[in-house]
C-alpha cells in the first residue's frame, strides 16, 4: 500500500510532462530526456511491429522467422505471386490512417523496427564483396512515414530490428537464418550494419521529429563458451559494446544533434561491461514483459541510471493484460521514463489494433502449423492477398477501446468508466456481461495479468482464457453457433470474483432481475450489490441444460446513473446478460 500511494504521488509530477516539440530535437540531459527548451519529455511510444519485420507470432505462425514464412508462401503460390504479397503488406499494414490514430488516442512518438534487408543486401547478395547496395525502397517507407508522424507532430524514433545476419539467438525477433554467417561471426554483416547506420544518419541528420537512432534491438547471444546462448550471463559483452560503439562514430561522423539509444544484451537488459557510455547524448533501454510492476523490480535499472548519469526509456514493454498494461506506465512514469508498447496490431487481442483474419487465410495458418491439409494454390494465393490488400488495413481492423483506456487513462484514475453505452428503459433492457465497465476497480479476477518472469518459469499465464473480446482477466468465450449473432459470455467463474456495470435507467423503480446463465454445477453462488448497498448475500444459481433465465431478486433502481456487481461466491457457472424487467 505504501509503495502505490508513493507511486500515485510521483505520477502526479511527472505525468504532466509532455513533450512540447514542435520541430524540437530532443537529447539526453543528465538522467532525462528533454527538449531544446530543457523541458523533460515523456515518451509514449507504440512500436510498429509486424510491418517490415514479420515475426512469426503475430500471424499465429509460433517462433517462425520471416524468412522461413516467406518460403513457405512461395512454396504454395509461387515466387511471382509471394513477391506480390509482400508488396502489398508493406503497402496496407502501416497508413497515414494508423498514425493519425494514435497520435488521437495520446501517443506522441512511434518506434519503427526496421529489417535491413529493406535498406541493402544481403552480404550473400552483393555483387562486389564488402561493398554495400542500398535499396530505396526502406528509405522511401521511412520518409513517408518521417511525414505522416510530423503532420501529427510525432517523434520517430529508429530501431534496427533485424541486423545483417542476426543478432540473437532468438531467431523469431531478427529473422536469422542459423545457416548463415551471424552478426558476431561475420565481420562483412557488422560492417555493413555500421553502414547502413551511417546512411541513415546523413539522411535524417537535419530532421529534429526523428527523436533517436536506437541502433541494435535485444541482442541475444552468449560471446563466452561459458555464458547462456542468449547473453543474460554474459559479464564483458566486448563484442557488443565494441559495434555500439563503431556504430555511434559512424554516425556522429555525419550527425551530431540526434541522441542515441543503446541495448544491452539478454533481449536489451545486460548491460555488464557496456558502460560507461561513450557518447554525451545516450540513453539506456530496457526491455520489460511478463514481470511484476514494483520499484523493486526495476532497481538495478535505475541504479545504472544513477550510477552512470544517463536516462532511461522502457523501450518495449507489452503482450499482457489491460491491468499489467496501466500498472507499469504508471510505475515508469513516476520515475520519469517513457515508454514504448509492442506492436499496434496482430491478430490476437492484448493491442489497441486487432487483424481480423479471412477464412481461407486461417486455412493457410493451420497448414504452415501443421494441422490441415495443404489448401489450393488458388486458395491459398486468395487468403494470402485478402489479408495484406484487406485485413491489415486500418478500417478493417476491430479498435480494442479497453486496451487504449488502460494506456491513457486507467495509469492515472482509480474511477471505472462504461464500456459501453447501457440504457434501461422504462420495460426494461438487457446487458451483456462481457461488457463490464472499464478500470482497475471495475472487476477482480484471480488471475489478471501474465507474471511468468518473477515466478521464474517458462509457462504463460492466459489472464483472459478465452482470449476473446476483452483484454482483462474476466476469462470469456465465445459460442459461436448462437443466431444470430455468436454469444459471448463469462466463463471460468471462481471464488471472489467479481463485475461491475454502470448503466442508465430512464425511470426510478421495481425492476425484475435475471441471468442468462449455463451451469454444470448445483452449488454456484452469487451476491449482487446496487448503488454500493449489497441487497442479497448469497444467491443459488440453477443447474441447467444449456442456456436458461433464472430470475433472481428485485432491484430498486435509481432515475439515472447506477451500478451493479455480481460477485461469484461459488463458481462453476456460466454468465451471459444481466436482464431487467419493469414490474407493474
Amino acid at each position: 500500500m505504501k509503495i502505490k500511494k508513493i507511486l500515485t504521488a510521483c505520477c502526479v509530477a511527472f505525468c504532466a510532462v509532455t513533450a512540447t516539440h514542435a520541430n524540437a530535437y530532443i537529447h539526453a540531459d543528465g538522467q532525462y530526456i528533454v527538449n531544446e527548451k530543457g523541458e523533460k519529455v515523456l515518451l509514449r511510444a507504440m512500436g510498429l511491429g509486424g510491418w517490415m519485420l514479420q515475426e512469426g507470432y503475430m500471424l499465429e505462425l509460433g517462433n517462425m522467422p520471416q524468412y522461413m514464412i516467406k518460403k513457405r508462401i512461395e512454396d504454395l503460390i509461387g515466387a511471382e505471386a509471394t513477391k506480390e504479397f509482400y508488396t502489398a503488406w508493406l503497402a496496407n499494414y502501416t497508413r497515414k490512417a494508423d498514425i493519425d490514430a494514435m497520435a488521437s488516442w495520446g501517443f506522441n512518438a512511434i518506434r519503427l523496427p526496421m529489417h535491413y534487408n529493406l535498406y541493402t543486401l544481403p552480404i550473400e547478395q552483393e555483387p562486389v564483396k564488402g561493398q554495400q547496395t542500398w535499396l530505396e525502397n526502406g528509405f522511401a517507407m521511412t520518409d513517408e512515414l518521417l511525414a505522416w508522424c510530423k503532420a501529427n507532430n510525432m517523434y520517430l524514433i529508429l530501431d534496427l530490428h533485424a541486423a545483417p545476419g542476426g543478432q540473437g539467438n532468438d531467431n523469431n525477433i531478427s529473422d536469422r537464418d542459423p545457416a548463415k554467417p551471424t552478426l558476431w561471426e561475420s565481420p562483412e554483416n557488422q560492417e555493413k550494419m555500421i553502414a547502413l547506420w551511417r546512411k541513415l544518419a546523413a539522411r535524417y541528420a537535419n530532421e529534429p521529429m526523428i527523436g533517436a537512432y536506437d541502433i541494435i534491438n535485444e541482442p541475444n547471444w552468449g560471446f563466452e563458451a561459458t555464458a547462456a546462448q542468449n547473453g543474460c550471463n554474459e559479464q564483458k559483452n566486448i563484442p557488443l559494446k565494441n559495434l555500439m560503439v563503431n556504430v555511434t562514430k559512424a554516425i556522429r561522423e555525419v550527425d551530431t544533434k540526434h541522441m542515441i539509444i543503446i541495448e544491452g544484451n539478454c533481449w536489451g537488459n545486460n548491460y555488464a561491461g557496456i558502460l560507461p557510455t561513450w557518447d554525451n547524448n545516450m540513453a539506456l533501454s530496457f526491455h520489460k514483459y511478463w514481470s511484476k510492476n514494483s520499484l523493486a523490480d526495476i532497481n538495478g535499472t535505475l541504479q545504472l541510471r544513477e550510477k552512470y548519469n544517463v536516462p532511461l526509456w522502457l523501450g518495449e514493454t507489452g503482450e499482457n493484460s489491460n491491468l499489467w498494461f496501466g500498472d507499469v506506465i504508471r510505475l515508469v512514469e513516476s520515475q520519469g521514463i517513457g515508454w514504448a508498447f509492442w506492436p499496434l496490431k496482430k491478430m490476437r487481442l492484448n493491442n489497441p489494433l486487432h487483424i481480423n483474419a479471412n477464412k481461407d487465410f486461417l486455412n493457410v495458418v493451420e497448414y504452415l502449423n501443421g494441422r490441415a491439409e495443404r489448401p489450393t494454390r488458388a486458395v491459398a494465393y486468395k487468403g494470402l492477398m485478402a489479408y495484406a490488400n484487406h485485413d491489415v488495413r486500418f478500417e478493417n481492423n476491430t479498435l480494442r477501446t479497453d486496451v487504449i483506456d488502460a494506456m491513457f487513462r486507467q495509469p492515472y484514475t482509480n474511477t471505472s468508466k462504461p464500456f459501453a453505452t447501457h440504457v434501461i428503459n422504462t420495460k426494461g433492457g438487457t446487458i451483456a456481461a462481457v461488457d463490464y465497465d472499464m478500470g482497475t476497480q471495475s472487476y477482480f479476477d484471480v488471475d489478471s495479468g501474465d507474471y511468468h518472469v518473477s515466478a521464474g518459469t517458462s509457462e504463460f499465464t492466459a489472464w483472459n482464457a478465452g482470449r476473446v473480446y476483452r483484454n482483462d482477466g474476466v476469462d470469456i468465450e465465445v459460442d459461436k453457433n448462437t443466431k444470430p449473432l455468436p454469444l459471448y459470455f463469462i466463463n471460468h467463474t471462481e471464488a471472489g470474483e467479481w463485475t461491475e456495470y454502470t448503466f442508465t435507467a430512464e425511470q426510478a423503480g421495481d425492476y425484475l432481475f435475471s441471468v442468462r446463465i449455463d451451469s454444470n454445477v448445483d452449488s454456484a453462488k452469487v451476491s449482487i450489490t446496487l448503488n454500493n448497498q449489497t441487497l442479497v448475500d448469497a444467491i443459488t444459481l440453477n443447474k441447467t441444460n444449456h442456456w436458461q433465465t433464472q430470475e433472481l431478486t428485485t432491484l430498486s433502481l435509481l432515475a439515472g446513473t447506477n451500478t451493479l456487481r455480481i460477485k461469484t461466491l461459488v463458481g462453476g457457472y456460466n454468465l451471459a446478460t444481466l436482464e431487467f424487467k419493469r414490474r407493474k
